[in-house]
């Protein structure tokens, strides 16, 4: 059996399973006394997490300084923290929350020993340079299954309105150094969340699977997670929200897709996300949950013309997993995959495009600004604007 070539970036020492949050001061601990603490706006405080969390801290000899943030992170945010910061001697950046926390906290260990705005070194900008990879040890805590940036070397930074970018902080050095994955801390995570994080793992398991820069090494996470993300998505969201199993399975293939992301890269509805996250604030969860069945119907219809044999068997593979029908030919497990994909937008209504004010006039700035070069096929500019389209 013949194995093409492929490179692979390190990933993080992984700490996973219910009940371990109380590790984290003495992970911590191993990086120095003084640890800068990332969370979100206050559902954590709600809970009684923090408050414990603190106490073990103080036991373990840590000092802590508490940053809250909200919203995806953009640059003044970054600049904010820096500038307070970086002369305080933080020996760790911990980061407990959601993507975007997690994409604030890296960002910030990112920029602690540079002297410069962060957006000098987001892809992309104007006079971007790229980074030397000098930061502080970062630890990423996830409390949804989404991103999976606990194990992705970028952090994404977005600006919206007028002159509005969303792209990517990135070095290999940026993939934490450790990932603490409780799935206790999902349990009260509310159904409009667990249903767009969850659609973010999904899709990037998914678009990894299909990726051109795909290896058996990815495809072989990449099908592990889709295996779990099928058999708890829709129970998560539902009967089985409080049930430990499920969320475990959810955190274990959202990880997953992290780590084929970061390796194998991600098709046409990340490409979308990318640009049209500079028009409209929208969750990025909430977007993929949109766009998915959509694109997915789109690659598969451009495949069919283009005989692209090998990638319809990878989607008709997922489609007999997605469907629960192992008996389907290729063609109508196509067909089930965006059929499955369809059901559960309408099951869980996810919101259209236009709810969050994208409108048809920014097609066409749209698609002109939208890369993809891990998609499987393709796409011309009709075939982008289709997609759109079915989802404004």
């Amino acid at each position: 059996m013949n194995v093409p070539e492929f490179s692979l970036f390190s990933q993080p020492w992984v700490v996973f399973g219910p009940g371990r949050l109380h590790e984290l001061p003495g992970l911590a601990a191993r990086y120095g006394s003084r640890v800068l603490l990332v969370t979100g706006s206050g559902s954590l405080e709600k809970s009684g997490v923090l408050p414990d969390l603190f106490d073990e801290m103080r036991s373990c000899s840590l000092r802590h300084v508490h940053l809250t943030v909200s919203g995806e992170p953009g640059p003044d945010l970054v600049d904010r923290a820096v500038s307070r910061h970086a002369g305080s001697g933080i020996d760790v950046v911990v980061a407990i929350g959601g993507g975007s926390v997690l994409d604030a906290g890296k960002a910030i260990s990112a920029m602690l020993l540079q002297g410069e705005p962060v957006e000098t070194y987001i892809e992309g900008l104007d006079g971007y340079r790229p980074h030397d990879g000098r930061k502080v040890p970062f630890i990423a805590v996830p409390t949804t299954s989404g991103t999976g940036s606990e194990a992705t070397n970028n952090a994404v930074i977005s600006r919206t309105g007028p002159g509005g970018f969303k792209r990517s902080l990135r070095h290999p050095a940026f993939i934490p150094d450790i990932a603490l994955i409780d799935p206790a801390l999902m349990l009260s995570l509310p159904r409009r969340q667990t249903v767009a994080s969850g659609m973010d793992a999904g899709t990037q398991l998914l678009e990894a699977y299909l990726s051109p820069a795909a290896s058996p090494y990815t495809d072989a996470l990449a099908w592990s997670g889709l295996e779990h993300f099928r058999s708890s998505f829709p129970a998560s969201c539902g009967s089985g929200a409080g049930r430990i199993e499920v969320r475990s399975a959810m955190a274990y293939a959202a990880l997953l897709s992290g780590m084929t992301l970061v390796n194998a890269g991600l098709g046409i509805v990340h490409g979308f996300a990318s640009s049209i996250g500079g028009f409209i604030d929208i969750p990025h969860g909430t977007l993929c949950a949109s766009l998915l069945a959509s694109a997915t119907r789109e690659n598969i219809g451009q495949l069919r013309l283009r005989q692209g044999v090998a990638y319809l068997e990878k989607y008709a593979r997922a489609g007999r997993l997605f469907s629960g029908i192992d008996t389907l030919d290729t063609e109508s497990a196509c067909d089930a995959l965006v059929e499955t994909l369809e059901e559960w937008q309408e099951q869980f209504a996810v919101e259209r495009l236009g709810a969050f004010g994208l409108q048809q006039k920014d097609i066409d700035d749209i698609v002109n600004m939208t890369r993809s070069k891990n998609n499987p096929v393709e796409l011309d500019d009709a075939s982008m604007k289709t997609i759109l389209m079915e989802r404004l």
